[in-house]
């Protein structure tokens, strides 16, 4: 008897730190989020209050999630608080709506400047000859669990949901595509099958994007993206949120990539612009 006890406390023992993160995270999760969080969300996420009630209980449950696992630290001074937590993590998490997901299992912390950063980087040239530098940056993902944004421009983007302009959105498609691997414009698709017409649209839109930079072409795709298949993705995520109707209406195979991808229709959320939007662009839809 007293061996079979100390088997059943050996196991215990054993099976308590797998056991007790779980449980404390379900402990968050069953408390909602506070009245000041909720009020955060439907300020600085304008869509917020035209989502179905079904999505915007799932976006709390996640920002739930994405608060009580992640770490946000200040830099340059800048101390954090709730409203730069919370509106960063809920344009992160609306990223994840309507999937199964771990909520960013790789990422495990935010620093978040006031303004624009630097960051160092060291180029080989010809020869050999490294050349070292400083970029002045707006937002950054690194593949060792780290996002970098800069506040000024979280909030930019949170006050102007129809310039296809967002930071977070852009810095946490990132993400997504490192999931799969490497950020390469290919995030993880689930099934092997689906990368087939991904890799086809994406990549004629790529090239066309890449076209109408070099030649200054207008584009609902702003030209950062023709950078590289990553930046690609990134931006199109952008597009995809805050210029739905437009994107849908010049890129509809890219548009239906996307919407197979995050498993939502922005359109239903935004108001489409006014019918001489359409005027202004003599690109034809693809």
């Amino acid at each position: 008897m007293e061996a079979l006890i100390w088997v059943g406390v050996t196991a215990l023992i054993i099976a308590l730190p797998l056991w007790l993160p779980r449980w404390r995270l379900n402990r968050a999760l069953a408390r909602p989020l506070p009245a000041e969080a909720l009020d955060i969300l439907g300020r600085n996420m304008p869509i917020y209050a035209r989502m179905p009630a079904e999505l915007q209980a799932q976006l709390q449950r996640l920002v739930a999630q994405f608060l009580y696992q992640k770490r946000f630290i200040g830099c340059d001074g800048l101390e954090v608080d709730d409203e730069m937590r919370v509106t960063i993590a809920g344009q992160a998490c609306l990223l994840l709506l309507n999937r199964y997901t771990r909520v960013y299992p790789e990422l495990h912390t935010i620093l978040v400047y006031p303004s624009e950063f630097l960051v160092e980087r060291s180029e080989v040239g010809p020869g050999g000859v490294i050349t070292e530098s400083e970029d002045g940056l707006l937002g950054e993902s690194w593949g060792d669990g780290r996002v970098i944004l800069a506040w000024d421009h979280v909030q930019r983007g949170a006050a102007d949901w129809s310039d296809g302009s967002n930071v977070v959105l852009h810095e946490f498609a990132h993400q997504l595509d490192s999931e799969s691997g490497a950020p390469n414009g290919a995030p993880f698709l689930g099934d092997a099958s689906n990368y087939h017409n991904w890799a086809a649209v994406l990549s004629r839109d790529y090239a066309d994007l890449r076209h109408d930079a070099i030649y200054r072409q207008p584009s609902v795709l702003d030209h950062y993206g023709a950078n590289s298949p990553a930046e690609f993705f990134a931006v199109a995520t952008e597009t995809f949120f805050e210029k739905p109707h437009q994107m849908a209406a010049r890129h509809a195979a890219l548009y239906g990539e996307l919407q197979k991808y995050y498993r939502v229709d922005p359109r239903d959320w935004l108001p489409a612009p006014a019918p001489e939007w359409a005027a202004h662009d003599c690109l034809e839809q693809r």
